[in-house]
């Protein structure tokens, strides 16, 4: 009996969701064949079984997040599905007696209709004042120093007083001559407000009259307050893979100390190169050059000079790693990967371009290795393919630093006192500031810049 265990997708993850089992308790499975897919926050993919046999237990349920190394199900080596398959439990059992059907339970008289849709909520409607009521309301006197309505009233002033109701010979004017203004209007609101708060939070005990007393007739009620409508909203969870993603940004803002330093960088001798290249390079290959092998390739030399933007702090330890793994960002439909180039240090720049299609070909169509997405120790985002100038990358833990690659646009450029078109481009370094400084930020950015500038490596 094999186990079949929830795979590691990257040191950083200890556990995975078991998202579907694509063989059932039973079937025959053949070695390397799709077994079941699992979502983490850098991978959602299939695992294959490690062994060809039938699939004897299922010991994790859809849907069920475990950690590492967890044995979600046994496969029986070489076992044949027909022989070992169990019958079916109704088969054996006797047939139940019919049972006499119950009474239909009594149906409530409130409609249940509401029970099918738990994330449509009815508007609350809250109770309105009204002018209503066992006495007439009053005229009221005009008060001391309040301006007439048919005074010099500016045209909002009109209006507010239209849409709220305001009786303005309740309002003291406070502008030339006694002329309302918008603030007094919006004072006398407030003051109307906190009045009825007042009253309806500490009512006080209706005193009783005398007899023979006048019955006085009660206040007028403030005018209610316009609401603001309720937008219409639409509620779905999250995929795994989407809270996967936002768990773990949230803990790198919260381990890593974010700066970010960007340098514009001129790659008209690498936009030259290309241009000179391209369709050969497309015929005999079969793919683009685009500009990431080329920032690849001069990072990796910069990492030599400044090994430390390839460590990582463990506690109170710095950890520098013997390999150069750059990790790729790949965007997706439903989320994004980080696959990584081992050893990068070693390829040329076709062998970078070969790299970053394949693994970003296998990470669309979900064909992944465990190992292809663990074990980076530097990564590089291109947001510039989807048009971005600069961005702000956040720190793929446990990493100390990733590197941004904006568009290249053509810009004018002023070069010895003259004016010239050049291929630009940002590069945008965010870096550990616990581990890394900003002087040592920028001379590592200034190397990978000076790099790319003074290219002059041929690619074919």
């Amino acid at each position: 009996m094999t186990d079949v265990v929830m795979p590691q997708m990257g040191e950083s993850i200890v556990e995975g969701t078991l998202t579907k089992w694509l063989k059932k308790a039973g079937e025959h499975v053949e070695r390397d064949e799709p077994l079941f897919e699992i979502s983490t926050d850098k991978v959602d993919t299939e695992i294959p079984a490690p062994v060809a046999g039938v699939l004897k237990e299922v010991l994790v349920d859809e849907g069920k997040t475990v950690a590492i190394s967890t044995v979600v199900g046994r496969i029986e080596e070489g076992a044949s599905n027909g022989a070992s398959a169990p019958a079916p439990a109704q088969a054996a059992a006797p047939a139940p007696t019919p049972a006499k059907p119950a009474a239909p339970a009594p149906q409530k008289e409130a409609p249940a209709a509401a029970d099918k849709e738990p994330f449509v909520a009815e508007p609350r409607q809250e109770p309105v004042a009204s002018s209503a009521g066992p006495y007439p309301i009053p005229v009221p006197e005009a008060q001391p120093g309040a301006a007439s309505p048919d005074g010099p009233l500016s045209p909002l002033v009109r209006k507010m007083a239209r849409e709220y109701g305001i009786d303005l010979r309740q309002v003291k004017g406070t502008g030339a001559g006694g002329r309302i203004s918008k603030q007094d209007l919006e004072a006398y609101m407030s003051a109307q407000g906190a009045k009825t708060m007042a009253q309806s939070s500490t009512p006080a005990p209706a005193a009783q009259p005398q007899a023979g007393a006048p019955v006085p007739a009660p206040p007028p009620a403030a005018p209610p307050m316009p609401r603001a409508q309720a937008p219409q909203a639409r509620v779905e969870p999250m995929s795994i893979m989407r809270s996967k993603i936002a768990e773990h940004m949230l803990i790198s803002k919260r381990t890593s100390a974010h700066v970010t330093t960007v340098h514009k960088t001129d790659v008209t001798k690498i936009a030259k190169l290309r241009d000179r290249h391209k369709a050969e390079f497309q015929q005999r290959y079969g793919y683009s050059l685009t500009y990431l092998p080329f920032v690849i390739a001069a990072t990796v030399e910069a990492i030599h000079e400044y090994p430390i933007l390839n460590a990582s702090i463990e506690g109170s330890n710095i950890i520098y790693h013997n390999e150069i793994n750059i990790g790729i960002a790949v965007a997706l439909e439903n989320g994004l990967i980080v696959p990584v180039i081992r050893n990068a240090d070693e390829k040329n720049v076709l062998g970078l371009q070969r790299s970053i299609v394949d693994l970003a070909t296998r990470a669309r169509s979900r064909q992944l290795k465990a190992d292809e997405v663990q074990g980076g120790t530097f990564s590089i985002t291109n947001f510039g393919s989807f048009g971005s100038v600069f961005a702000t990358p956040i720190i793929n833990q446990p990493q100390v630093a990733i590197l941004g690659v904006g568009a290249v646009e053509k810009q004018p450029v002023v070069i010895d006192d003259a004016i010239a078109i050049r291929s630009m481009a940002y590069l945008a370094l965010t870096f550990d500031h616990r581990l890394i400084d900003g002087a040592l930020a920028d001379q590592f950015t200034g190397k990978v810049k000076s790099i790319l500038e003074n290219w002059s490596r041929e690619i074919l």
